[in-house]
Order: structure tokens, then C-alpha cells, then sequence
């Protein structure tokens, strides 16, 4: 009799066999004994759902476990944890309403689909005393959800500032240490394997704010509906915005931000590249890394940092996820998976967040442009902090021909509005661009 044979088996069907879900059965399988040794369990695979099973086949796997149907996997007979690895929205959406409605405890890491149908899938969940646990849906494998949950419990979380995709950070460390423009260090990421094919949702910005709208699920208490959301993308960077940020003492990241106001309220959502200080740990964050600040009342400012993509490390935190919903079907949940608490509950309209802002006009050298562009912003009562004085080889013939500046703190909204009146005014060359700056 082996050593583990008196263990408990915990059932696993797994939906969806693609990078993440080949590394997680591939992990399975060879650190079994590992597994057994440290959780007290033995998995097994019994069944798994794929869209092509004859590619699966001609890889080896054993054809006794593979179908076609999410349904069939769900209905298979004592199945005690569905893990759902396949993507998209509606399908995995279905396959996990059907098992939380059986009441089989489920494991996904499909930020999407938590970002669009959270509510849904945790009161589906509640209704059958099922737990989902997502701990790889943010941050590959930085145990984050896990630190929120559970290490962070007694705190009062007052911001999350997060570099959240490792497509978007690659692109700007690149920009910043190689003076690439966007387009190229797009194409040198494809080409290394960092960004998908289509990267939209990483270009845009949806890929890290359906992680935020977890995170803020975890720190406040609600899920915020994507609509209110301010999700800025970095494909407005340009190569000059990096060299200008690097002058006034600061880096572009994209980031993240989830915070609260002074005494609770209103809850900030909202993800956009910002200049960031340069001495703050986030800004030396390089290449595919992710990292999260996460500032709470007792601990203060805590650091997360590690890969935040990839087979292996999304697949440790799945197998994480894995053991931690063994023990709950063994021992009964323990407030596994996100827990309501409602302390806040409402989003500030972005229109209404506070920050300096960085901006850049391209304009005619004429008399009175920058007087002009002064007197604009002011009369909104918003200061200007400090500007960037062109060297004689940037600006051509000899004339200026973009003014760059820093403004003190002032509401979004005011600062759009200011902007707007200035690129109607005739010596704007081109449309202005506006960055926020982050203080962490």
C-alpha cells in the first residue's frame, strides 16, 4: 500500500486544456506525492472538457477523460471541485452557474468573467453553501487574493495602487530603457511571446481593470460595475512623454488604483498610465513583472511583487486554490472565497478624482502661447507646479513647438475641460495629451 492511498481523493474536472491547464494537470501529476505530503489529499483528474480533443489525443492524453462538453463534465458523477481554465465569458459563465447550482465549489481564474458576472456567480454560490476561489485571476502567481482575504483581514484597506499586466509594463520599460516608440516595443513583445495576437485588452487597459474591479470586490465590499470605471490605455505614450517624465523625476507605469476617501464613502476605480515618482518601489518595476501596493491601517504599505502571467506561475496559484478548497470540503467552508461586507458600496465618479496632472501641447511658436495656456488653467484654479524647458536640438528651426507642464492637485473633470479650451485655440498643432501623476 503507498503512503498516500489512505488519503482523501479530491475529484477534480477540469475545464479547459490550454497553457494554464495543461501546466496545472502536468503539476498534478508529477508533485503528487509533494501534494499529498503538505495538503493531506490525493487529486485526481476524472474528467476534462476541451474544444478539440483529437489534438489532445495525439499528445497522449489519456482519451477515457476527455469530452467535448462542459456539461458533460459538470454532470459527471462524483466530481467534487470544477476547475475552470478555458476563458471567455458566456461559456464559462454557463459551465459554472451549473456547478454552483449543484453545489460543486469551484476554481477559476477567468478575471473576465468574475469582472462581468461576479455578483452573479457569488450569490449563485451562496445560495448552495459552494465556494468559488480565484486566487490566479489577478496577478498570476502573486498570492494577492489570498493576502487580501486572509493576512490583510483586520485591516481597513485605504488604496491598492497595482502595475496589473505584464504586456503593458513590458511595452513601457522598453520605451523607457531603450527609447523604443510604442509600435516597436509592441512588435519586439509579440515577438518574445508577451503579448497575444490581438493585444487589445491589454493595450487598452480592460485586462487590469477587470483585475481592479476584483481587488476592489475584496477591499470595499461591492462589485464595481465596469460602466464606472476610467480605464485608459498606453498606446497614447509617446517615446517623448518618457524622456519628459524622466526630467521632472518621474516614470510612466500603467496603473491600477483602488482607494478610499478620507473616512470611507466613495471608492476610487480606475486604471491609466501615470508618471510615478521615481524613487517609489513601483517605478523600478520592470519588464512582464507585476507588483501591488497595498496600504492598510495596521500594516502600512505592504509590497507584493512577482510574475504576473505564464503556464507555471498562473498554474501555482490555481494548484494554491486547489488545496485551500480540499480543506473546505473536508473540514466545511471557512469564508472561502469573497465575502460581502458592505462598507462602501458606492464609486466617485471619475470626473471628481483628484490628482496633478502632467500634460503636453503640441503647438505654433507664437508670442503669448504659454500665457495663454496659463491663463486657461487658472481660470479653473488649477496651478501649474513646474515646466520642461526645450534644448535647442528639440526644437526645430529654432522654434518651440510643444510646451510641456505640471500642474497641482485638481479634480479630473476641471482638468478636462481646461484641456478641451486649449486645443480649440488656434496655435494647437494637435491634440494635447494629459497624464495623471500617482503618489503612492
Amino acid at each position: 500500500m503507498s503512503e498516500t492511498s489512505s488519503l482523501k481523493t479530491i475529484r477534480l474536472g477540469l475545464a479547459g486544456l490550454g497553457t494554464v491547464g495543461s501546466a496545472v494537470a502536468r503539476h498534478l501529476r508529477d508533485e503528487s506525492r509533494l501534494l499529498a505530503g503538505r495538503s493531506g489529499f490525493r487529486f485526481e483528474i476524472v474528467r476534462i472538457a476541451v474544444r478539440d480533443k483529437a489534438r489532445h489525443l495525439a499528445a497522449g492524453v489519456d482519451p477515457a477523460l476527455l469530452t467535448t462538453s462542459w456539461r458533460e463534465l459538470v454532470e459527471t458523477e462524483g466530481i467534487d471541485l470544477v476547475v475552470e481554465l478555458m476563458g471567455g465569458e458566456e461559456e464559462a459563465r454557463s459551465c459554472l452557474l451549473a456547478a454552483l447550482e449543484k453545489g460543486v465549489s469551484v476554481v477559476t481564474a477567468n478575471k473576465a468573467l468574475l469582472a462581468a458576472h461576479g455578483a452573479e456567480l457569488f450569490a449563485a454560490a451562496e445560495r448552495t453553501a459552494a465556494s468559488i476561489f480565484f486566487e490566479a485571476a489577478v496577478a498570476g502567481g502573486i498570492p494577492v487574493i489570498k493576502a487580501v482575504k486572509e493576512s490583510l483581514v483586520g485591516n481597513h484597506i485605504s488604496a491598492i495602487h497595482g502595475i496589473i499586466n505584464g504586456t503593458g509594463n513590458y511595452i513601457l520599460t522598453r520605451m523607457t530603457e531603450a527609447g523604443l516608440g510604442f509600435s516597436e516595443a509592441l512588435e519586439e513583445a509579440r515577438a518574445k511571446g508577451y503579448a497575444e495576437a490581438d493585444p487589445t485588452l491589454d493595450v487598452n487597459g480592460w485586462d487590469a481593470a477587470h483585475k481592479a474591479i476584483i481587488l476592489a470586490s475584496l477591499a470595499y465590499g461591492y462589485w464595481v460595475a465596469p460602466a464606472d470605471l476610467r480605464v485608459e490605455g498606453i498606446d497614447r505614450v509617446a517615446r517623448q512623454d518618457i524622456g519628459y517624465a524622466a526630467r521632472l523625476g518621474y516614470v510612466i507605469k500603467h496603473v491600477g488604483v483602488i482607494k478610499a476617501g478620507n473616512g470611507g464613502g466613495e471608492v476610487e476605480v480606475r486604471v491609466q498610465p501615470s508618471l510615478l515618482p521615481r524613487e517609489h518601489t513601483l517605478a523600478s518595476v520592470g519588464g512582464v513583472t507585476n507588483a501591488l501596493a497595498i496600504r492598510g491601517d495596521l500594516i502600512g504599505e505592504s509590497l507584493f511583487v512577482g510574475p504576473g502571467a505564464g503556464g507555471d506561475a498562473t498554474a501555482s496559484s490555481v494548484i494554491s486554490d486547489i488545496v485551500d478548497a480540499a480543506h473546505s470540503l473536508d473540514k466545511g467552508p471557512r469564508n472561502a472565497g469573497f465575502v460581502p461586507h458592505g462598507l462602501y458600496g458606492r464609486t466617485k465618479p471619475a470626473a471628481l478624482t483628484v490628482s496633478e496632472f502632467y500634460l503636453r501641447i503640441p503647438v505654433r511658436d507664437q508670442p503669448g502661447v504659454i500665457a495663454r495656456i496659463a491663463g486657461i488653467l487658472a481660470a479653473k484654479e488649477i496651478g501649474i507646479s513646474a515646466t520642461v524647458s526645450l534644448a535647442p536640438s528639440e526644437m526645430p528651426d529654432g522654434k518651440f513647438n510643444e510646451v510641456i507642464l505640471m500642474t497641482h492637485e485638481a479634480p479630473l473633470g476641471l482638468m478636462e475641460e481646461a484641456v478641451e479650451e486649449v486645443a480649440r485655440e488656434a496655435f494647437v498643432t494637435g491634440p494635447p495629451v494629459l497624464l495623471r501623476v500617482e503618489k503612492p
